[in-house]
């Protein structure tokens, strides 16, 4: 039952060399019933959760509770601590953590209900105001990452895949800008990096809260872009409006938001490097 079903995290554990951690769940599961007096529930099968175990819980005090085991990989390295820094403003909290496995034990939210489900304009306007809050930078000494950590690795993916590429000149376009923007940003905070309106869930504490940040040190203008690459039909119609609309909403320069938008279209990694694939078709969009 621990592991049944859940075939996004199982195929993802196999694309990542990840299923020796896959295999150990179940015995780190039963470790921590034990370790934190809780009774689980089955766990969360849906697409938003395909890089983790994610089950509810509750406590022998009868409080209700998620349990989340992340898969271990490099964008996720420092979920605890960014959670641990926004402390509930305006992400879910931590209750509990078990450091040697980065099983969290999170504040219970109404998993049923993403932000998903509204129009994409009013996800719009609570994305951009959850990153404004979100946008803090943290004190030194801290572990999180420059971003320019994350562009490097997704640099080395993509040139990896270089006989792939259906536009050599795209490409090489956006890794230039991976190597470039992440040093000329004016303000640098922590940034979510992976925040869209699937990662974001109605709260008995507030009207909206985050989940599943993935802390990276940064530029405010890119982590608009990952609420844009989930709003695909406005952005392939209108792009240069919608880049306005959220970086006017955020209070960011919409050009600066336009060139991040261009280089992840243009240059990170992915399954399908096709010419027809969206991403590439934003990508020769924005460069016309």
């Amino acid at each position: 039952m621990v592991i049944e079903g859940l075939f996004r995290l199982k195929a993802n554990c196999m694309k990542r060399g990840q299923l020796p951690w896959l295999l150990r769940l179940p015995e780190t599961l039963r470790r921590l019933e034990r370790q934190w007096s809780l009774t689980l529930g089955a766990p969360f099968d849906t697409e938003e959760v395909s890089c983790a175990w994610v089950a509810p819980a509750r406590l022998i005090d009868g409080t209700a509770a998620v349990l989340k085991l992340g898969m271990p990989h490099m964008e996720a390295e420092h979920e605890l601590e960014g959670l641990r820094f926004w402390n509930g403003n305006p992400t879910v909290r931590v209750l509990l953590a078990d450091e040697p496995t980065g099983a969290m034990l999170l504040e219970h939210c109404e998993l049923g209900t993403p932000l998903r489900a509204l129009p994409e304009p009013v996800q719009d306007e609570v994305i951009c105001g959850l990153l404004r809050r979100l946008w803090r930078p943290p004190s030194a000494p801290h572990p999180f990452r420059h971003l320019s950590v994350l562009m490097e690795s997704w640099s080395e993916e993509t040139q990896a895949h270089a006989s792939q590429w259906p536009d050599a000149a795209l490409v090489l376009g956006g890794l230039q800008l991976f190597r470039e923007l992440p040093g000329t940003a004016q303000k640098e905070v922590l940034l979510a990096t992976d925040l869209h309106a699937g990662n974001v869930l109605k709260s008995q504490r507030e009207p909206w809260s985050v989940i599943d940040p993935k802390p990276f040190v940064g530029d405010c203008a890119y982590d608009l872009t990952q609420h844009l690459f989930n709003c695909p039909e406005r952005l392939s119609t209108d792009p240069d409006g919608l880049i306005r609309r959220v970086a006017d909403l955020a209070g960011i320069d919409h050009e600066r938001v336009r060139v991040w938008t261009f280089a992840r279209a243009a240059a990170e990694p992915r399954d399908e490097w096709s010419l027809d694939c969206f991403k590439m078709k934003i990508a020769r969009a924005m460069a016309s």
